[in-house]
């Protein structure tokens, strides 16, 4: 730290709410301005925050001080005062200040004690929008190790403070013959009419289906498709599901720093009729690796992934473990009839291949104006990929706007698996941008003219809670209401016979000549090829 600018004094100032963990701090009258850069984790200023959001904690990392005091408040001074290294503000009194500041902007400023001088360092300050958040979101809690998957839980997260609790539970059942992975947990329309389902991939297998406190498991697997559902996306009005189904396998890297490359050897598309328990094929082409299906909010169009691919070996996955490098996935599209249920021509919507990237993860903001995917060197599971960018593009025919980076919300590590809040003004995504080995949660506001500002990460109660987590965060949802079932009501159902489905052809108005040899592979000698959505 070097430097001080003047001295000031201030005035008393009246604070109508005050930390009261242990003595009552008070700001300092006398101290010196400094341009020392405030030193915290996280750091979150200068981040657009919702109006109901936690209080964002963090630790004052600033050494050589023998106290430290933090002032939080609005335009007229009003605030909180907390005493100590470790920021952790009342939670009644965080939100009374939100609710006063709302639409406006909230202060921090931060007195460190120097050699028995008070230090003050420039003001920082948070955006309070208007718009508030999703109550709730869903996520895995996974390990960052390829040995010890089946330990992951299913959480459930109240974003307006810090009750979290576990949904489900991988390894109750864990035992040398009852292995499991769950995986993507995923709402009907943000939870609304209390409508999610998660799968259940080995022992027990199947999807598992929420309906308010009713479950049910389905095995989607039939002797015409590759595998069970993977990757999900429901129709917003009819009781459909659009699956990617996947024969998934994991390449490690001896040299490379990013240490796996998770690759499809064969994907298609299907068409889930939840009322019927029939399937139905979207694509099923050899030479197409189709994934991560998404509806557009009419539910009139259905978006998603494909990488061309062209055999350089008669052995697919030697050639893949050598070329996964080459996949490009491109952004198509498919136009969806109501009435009839059936599916026009494939389109294309964005060519990532051509300016040599490959996008994944598709997703159509809640106004239907925007398509947010991310955008990397290859491939499509971007999570280990630190060229992944997050890219919006508008959707809106009159717009003549290319697709474009989110440059605010982008770090230069990875940014993956993203979703839109319900009322389309915040984007939940996760990044390796603080350590490049562990998944975070981080939260952008995007604003009316298609702009994401600075994210924030995911409030926590406890301000090293992260550091000694040692788990990835992963799938991450937003929900407008809690899941309804008990942990016990879900491992009933997922000890419970699977309800099978059956296979009813086609899902296109004009059925496409496709090419369906070998596309129902067998698993390899050394067994590296799993039908597991990671």
């Amino acid at each position: 730290m070097n430097g001080h600018v003047s001295i000031f004094s201030i005035p008393a100032i009246v604070l109508t709410m005050v930390n009261l963990c242990g003595c009552s701090p008070s700001l300092p009258t006398t101290y010196e301005e400094t341009i020392w850069e405030a030193d915290v984790a996280p750091n979150n200023f200068g981040a657009t925050l919702p109006p109901n959001i936690a209080p964002l904690n963090f630790k004052i990392l600033q050494g050589e001080t023998s106290e430290a005091i933090t002032h939080l408040h609005s335009r007229n001074k009003e605030g909180i005062i907390v005493g100590g290294w470790d920021v952790c503000f009342d939670e009644d009194d965080w939100h009374k200040l939100l609710e006063q500041t709302q639409g406006d902007t909230l202060y921090c400023d931060i007195y460190l004690k120097v050699c028995n001088v008070w230090k003050h360092l420039p003001t920082q300050h948070f955006l309070i929008a208007k718009e508030p958040i999703d109550p709730y979101i869903t996520y895995r809690l996974i390990r960052p190790s390829y040995v010890t998957y089946e330990e992951l839980t299913i959480n459930e997260r109240c974003l307006e403070n810090f009750d979290e609790r576990v949904i489900y539970e991988n390894m109750r059942f864990e035992d040398s013959d009852q292995g499991q992975c769950i995986n993507c947990h995923m709402p009907r329309n943000w939870n609304r009419n209390a409508q999610s389902q998660f799968h259940v991939r080995q022992a027990l297998g199947g999807t598992v289906f929420i309906h308010g406190n009713e479950v049910t498991k389905v095995n989607l697997k039939t002797d015409s498709t590759l595998s069970a559902g993977v990757y999900s996306s429901w129709h917003p009005t009819l009781n459909l599901i659009a699956y990617s189904v996947n024969e998934t396998g994991q390449v490690f890297h001896t040299l490379d720093p990013q240490k796996v490359e998770v690759i499809d050897y064969a994907s298609d598309l299907i068409l889930y009729d939840t009322e019927a328990n029939t399937v139905q094929h979207i694509e099923r082409t050899a030479s197409e690796f189709e994934s991560f299906p998404t509806w557009s909010p009419d539910g009139r169009t259905l978006y998603y992934i494909s990488a061309h691919y062209t055999p350089r070996l008669d052995d697919i996955d030697a050639d893949l473990d050598t070329n996964y490098d080459l996949l490009h996935y491109n952004i198509y599209a498919r136009d969806f009839d109501l009435t009839t249920r059936r599916f026009g021509p494939r389109r294309p919507v964005f060519n990532s291949e051509a300016i040599g990237k490959s996008a994944s993860v598709p997703r159509v903001s809640p106004d239907g104006k925007y398509l947010l995917f991310t955008l990397a060197d290859y491939g499509q599971f971007h999570i280990w990929h630190r060229s992944a960018d997050l890219w919006i593009l508008p959707l809106d025919n009159k717009q003549s706007v290319a697709a474009q980076p989110l440059q605010q919300a982008n770090s230069l590590s990875s940014e993956s698996y993203h979703t839109w809040s319900s009322n389309g003004r915040w984007i939940l995504f996760s990044s390796r941008r603080d350590d490049d080995n562990y998944t975070r949660l981080y939260i952008s506001y995007f604003d009316e003219k298609g702009h994401a500002h600075k994210p924030f990460r995911l409030p926590q109660q406890s301000v090293d809670c992260d550091n000694f987590l040692l788990r990835s965060y992963n799938a991450a949802e937003f929900l407008l209401q809690p899941v309804q079932p008990s942990q016990g009501q879900l491992r009933k159902a997922v000890k419970a016979n699977a309800r099978h489905a059956t296979y009813a052809g086609s899902a296109l108005a004009q059925p496409e000549t496709d090419s369906i040899k070998n596309r129902i592979p067998q698993f390899t000698s050394n067994g590296r090829r799993e039908s597991i959505a990671y």
